[in-house]
């Protein structure tokens, strides 16, 4: 107390530097106590600090590489036909040009019988000798694309996926058919520099030369063909005023211009969106890791409390004991961030080679200053936001508690001031999660929830306490104890609840959004939906085709439309790269889209406003547009639609809203228009087919080589295949988001660990007391046990319902999908938290149990 007199003789109030002094001098001691505070920060800023890095990397990859993920400089995208001399002239005039056409059809092996045998869904995409601008293509055999893709006799070469000869049987030398064509598989891929930028594929590439498409009849009027001229500019720094000039010189070209900056944004959007859901969840983590900082001070204090009576006996102020503990605090929140950053910046290193074999796109490793950052801005408000609550605290332990012990301050409010700080740090991190979100409506309704469901937490483990306090007295002596351990002041109930709740209630919400994503696509999605989907039905083979399916599957539902494809050029006269949309609603305006015409009004839909019109209706164009993509454009009766079809801008007004059953995979469109709206204009048909039983395998197998062998330009879908495929991808998105969300659940379990070791003092006074007073170490085991099975089970009902509902706040209104209680994961949820509390409590107890009394009477 040396320096604090001395400190005192010369200022009336000891400074800033005197309490830095202090704070030193009591972190000789060690970090004994401090190790789960540490650990909690640590893991939460390297969640979010990791994922944000992650994060980056993966952009910094997209756009290091973005000429060779375009193909060019920039790309001309065209569908259901090709540049006209016109428009090609121009873009010829702009540098080196490339074409390429992609489309989907069916890949078919030869059968024994000279039938068709093995086929498969295949993404196909036609080339030019100029192909690739950038980036090397690479073919196993070493050889070059254009000897691969060279004709041999009546057959032309293909460059095939190591995938497609797996599906079809198929080996190097063989051939194959796609729509009337013959291929010989010359090569397989190895390396295909632009495949990240046709977006999600939904089967295994196929790379031939321009003129075999031509000659495999696939390419007919309104067929689902997309042309894209990719161009190496002469003047690549002119690259933002050649697009504005190819827009203002073709206003009705109908094409989807990207450059470079924007070579794959669907894998952006997608990136960004989960480094958004996994920034979520590790915030949560940070949030339950501060659970464990407000225990980690408050014991920490607690056993401080002889050393701060100390300090005002000997004329020390309130405000200097806060800031000596202050400054404690913030070196060990530093020592957490600064762990936690070591991981966070090793993340991005340590995922890049896993990050390889699942992304088609090379992430760039890299130390990212402000991802770091931060997670030194999360860490240091969620540290400050649950520890200046207990440090204020500190404030009033009156000079007395130097003489005899006084449990009536532990459970006083801090001064204003520290509540004021304490709400100021809680709003500060509220806002910044807000502001940094890419959705700023997910983020408000997150941070509501985790306010909610604290409150909430706070409360029940109130009520817990109040109802243990108010129950009879029972009979038994572990009950009686198990009870008053409850209850007591100082009672561990309010941490465990706390800690184990949140963590659990984010648990329970992922399984049960898990559970019924796959439960919609394996059972309801694959129960509802057609067996099949047939597109470019030609209008020549729509009734021989109609015809062949009828006999075939006699019994099964053969439904149909008229298919085109086109983007929403404007609405209201307003161009469509011009229009805010919210979130939600932007993916209508973002390329092309599937659109049809009916004089009657669809089967599986219901109007919602308006009137359809009549069948026989010849006026003004009319479209019918889908509610809920209408609600977020902000459209109403008598807007006006322009789309962009086969380089024609077509304008319609719109004259009803009808819902859509999308769950069902049937037949459905966001826009119908009126017959007379496409009259004349080439079109192919998209017909389905539903076995009223769903259909056996066998069953559908002979369909398909049926339809193979008649129609051989018909694209045929199985949808079980597709579903299956959806599901890989399902299955990979849920195993990073449970990696992501074990680390909430272990900053959960080392939050608990810390509360119980957090009340092992006055455990070891209470087990010492009751043993010399006769108990049995079985008859205290037994009450622990007791008093932890009904925490755990109280804290897992608690997270079961609040799981459950956040889950069905996500399905219903985020994703739009139906919620369905799934009773397993509440009883998974039940034994997690019961295997927790009294796993833990029981760990403890058992060494609590195990000290001497002796030692322990001569202190009390």
């Amino acid at each position: 107390m040396t320096a604090f007199v001395a400190g005192q003789a010369s200022a009336s109030r000891p400074g800033l530097a005197l309490a830095f002094r202090f704070a030193l001098r009591e972190m000789r001691g060690g970090l004994k106590g401090f190790y789960i505070f540490i650990a909690c920060i640590a893991l939460g800023v390297a969640a979010i600090s990791g994922v944000t890095s992650v994060s980056r990397s993966l952009v910094e990859g997209i756009a290091a590489e973005g000429t060779t993920i375009l193909g060019g400089d920039l790309s001309f995208r065209l569908i259901h036909r090709q540049a006209t001399p016109e428009e090609y002239a121009f873009i010829e005039s702009l540098g080196a040009v490339s074409r390429i056409s992609t489309l989907r059809a069916m890949a078919r092996a030869p059968g024994e019988d000279g039938t068709t045998g093995e086929q498969t869904l295949v993404e196909v995409k036609g080339v030019d000798d100029a192909y690739p601008l950038f980036g090397e293509m690479s073919l196993a055999a070493g050889g070059s694309l254009d000897a691969a893709l060279a004709p041999q006799g009546e057959t032309f070469g293909a460059a095939v996926e190591p995938e497609l000869l797996v599906r079809l049987g198929l080996s190097v030398g063989d051939s194959f058919t796609l729509g009337r064509a013959t291929l010989t598989v010359s090569d397989t891929i190895e390396v295909e520099p632009d495949r990240l930028s046709d977006g999600l594929n939904f089967g295994p590439r196929v790379i031939v030369a321009n003129a075999a498409i031509e000659a495999s009849g696939l390419i007919q009027p309104g067929s689902l063909v997309r042309q894209h001229y990719r161009v190496r500019l002469d003047t690549p720094e002119r690259l933002d005023a050649i697009v504005e000039e190819a827009e203002d010189a073709f206003p009705e070209a109908g094409w989807r211009i990207r450059s470079r900056a924007d070579a794959a944004p669907g894998l952006q959007r997608n990136i960004g969106r989960l480094a958004q859901f996994l920034s979520l969840v590790g915030m949560t983590a940070l949030l339950v890791g501060g659970v464990g900082v407000a225990n980690a001070v408050r014991s920490f204090l607690d056993a401080k409390r002889p050393v701060i009576a100390t300090f005002r006996c000997v004329g020390a102020d309130g405000g200097f004991v806060f800031r000596v503990y202050l400054i404690q605090i913030l070196m060990l929140t530093g020592l957490g961030i600064a762990c936690g950053l070591v991981l966070g910046a090793a993340i991005p290193f340590a995922t890049q080679g896993f990050l390889a074999t699942i992304l088609p796109v090379q992430a760039i490793a890299s130390i990212y200053p402000a991802e770091l950052g931060l997670g030194v801005l999360y860490g240091a408000l969620t540290a400050l936001a649950f520890a200046l609550w207990p440090l204020g605290r500190a404030h009033d332990v009156p000079p007395r508690l130097l003489f005899r012990d006084d449990v009536s301050t532990r459970h006083r409010w801090p001064r204003k001031r520290y509540i004021v700080g304490t709400a100021l740090a809680v709003t500060v991190l509220a806002a910044l999660a807000i502001w940094l979100s890419g959705d700023t409506r997910i983020s408000l309704v997150y941070v509501g929830a985790t306010a909610a469901v604290f409150l909430l937490l706070s409360l029940i483990a109130r009520a817990i306490m109040a109802g243990a306090r108010r129950l009879p007295c029972p009979r038994g002596a572990e009950l009686r104890l198990a009870l008053g351990n409850i209850h007591r002041p100082g009672a561990l109930t309010p941490s465990v609840v706390l800690s184990l709740g949140l963590g659990l209630s984010l648990l329970v919400t992922l399984a049960l959004i898990d559970g019924n994503l796959r439960r919609e696509l394996g059972a309801t999605i694959a129960r509802e939906a057609p067996s099949f989907f047939f597109l470019d039905v030609q209008n020549s083979e729509r009734d021989a085709f109609d015809a062949l399916l009828s006999s075939e599957a006699p019994t099964a539902t053969i439904d149909g439309a008229p298919m085109l494809r086109g983007r929403i050029a404007a609405i209201n006269d307003v161009p469509s790269s011009e229009i805010e949309t919210p979130q939600g609603g932007g993916w209508a305006l973002r390329g092309d889209r599937g659109i049809t015409y009916a004089a009657e009004k669809p089967d599986n839909t219901t109007l919602t406003d308006g009137e359809w019109w009549a069948a026989d209706h010849t006026g003004t164009n009319l479209v019918s547009f889908e509610s809920e993509v209408a609600g977020e454009l902000g459209l109403k009766l008598g807007d006006t639609v322009t789309v962009n079809v086969l380089g024609r801008n077509i304008t319609a007004e719109i004259a009803n809203f009808r819902r859509v059953d999308w769950e069902s995979l049937s037949i459905n469109f966001v826009m119908v228009f009126s017959p007379n709206t496409f009259a004349g204009a080439p079109h192919t048909h998209l017909r389905t087919l539903t076995y009223p039983d769903g259909g056996t395998r066998a069953e559908e197998l002979a369909l398909l080589k049926t339809v193979a062998n008649a129609f051989p330009t018909v694209t045929s879908i199985r949808v079980k295949d597709a579903i299956a495929q959806v599901n890989a991808l399902v299955e990979q998105l849920a195993w990073a988001i449970r990696a992501a969300a074990s680390v909430t659940l272990v900053s959960s379990v080392l939050v608990l660990g810390g509360a119980l070791a957090a009340g092992h003092r006055h455990r070891v006074y209470d087990s010492v007391i009751l043993k010399t007073l006769g108990a049995t170490r079985m008859r205290l085991i037994a009450s622990f046990v007791i008093e932890y099975a009904a925490l755990g089970l109280v804290t897992a009902t608690f997270a079961v319902i609040a799981g459950a509902l956040a889950a069905s706040f996500v399905l219903v209104q985020v994703m739009d999908s139906a919620f369905t209680f799934l009773p397993a994961t509440a009883i998974g949820a039940a034994i997690a938290a019961l295997v927790l509390t009294v796993g833990f409590g029981l760990i403890g107890t058992w060494r609590v149990l195990g000290r001497k009394p002796a030692p322990v009477l001569r202190n009390l």
